[in-house]
């Protein structure tokens, strides 16, 4: 398994969160490209192209992809700012476009159960989304079985590239 950067895992956070839904709307491109405007962490990446490429993943691996970002979220050795930093970029995305669809959210329930950081300190920030955190027994096979339940009715298009000016990130 690979290891990722931080920033190239909070970029496949929002583009997985993206995609969740079989969608790809511009509000939540818009979004992406503004979260990332804001942070540091990305001064170096060409949202656009990083993006794309990320596009041309998923539509030559489909839910295989999105089996590579969840064992990328097993790995991954964050801090619970850096969760909770993921979890706000992850819902900021799911709400972009106005919609929380059923699939978003199982598509967060599997990241948020590969995390570490408590439900009460998700929810000081994330007070709106606290039925999605009730309780479910945990165990390893319910992580397997949400994320079986997920990608066996998860609904992939090939989704079209995406064209945003590098210059028009303000």
């Amino acid at each position: 398994m690979n290891t990722v950067t931080f920033d190239r895992l909070l970029l496949k956070t929002a583009f997985c969160c993206m995609a969740s839904d079989g969608d790809i709307d511009i509000r939540e491109v818009d979004l992406i490209k503004t979260l990332c405007s804001k942070s540091d962490l990305f001064d170096n990446i060409n949202i656009t192209e990083e993006l794309n490429k990320l596009i041309e993943r998923i539509n030559h691996e489909g839910k295989e992809f999105i089996k590579y970002y969840f064992n990328l979220l097993d790995v991954a050795d964050l801090s619970e700012e850096d969760e909770l930093t993921l979890i706000d970029f992850a819902l900021e995305t799911i709400h972009a476009d106005g919609i929380d669809q059923y699939s978003e959210i199982k598509f967060f329930k599997n990241i948020r159960y590969r995390l570490k950081v408590s439900n009460q300190r998700i929810l000081i920030n994330h007070p709106e989304i606290q039925y999605w955190l009730e309780d479910d027994i945990m165990t390893g096979s319910f992580l397997e079985k949400i994320t079986g339940t997920y990608l066996s009715t998860a609904n992939l298009p090939l989704f079209s590239q995406i064209d945003i000016e590098p210059n028009n990130l303000q």
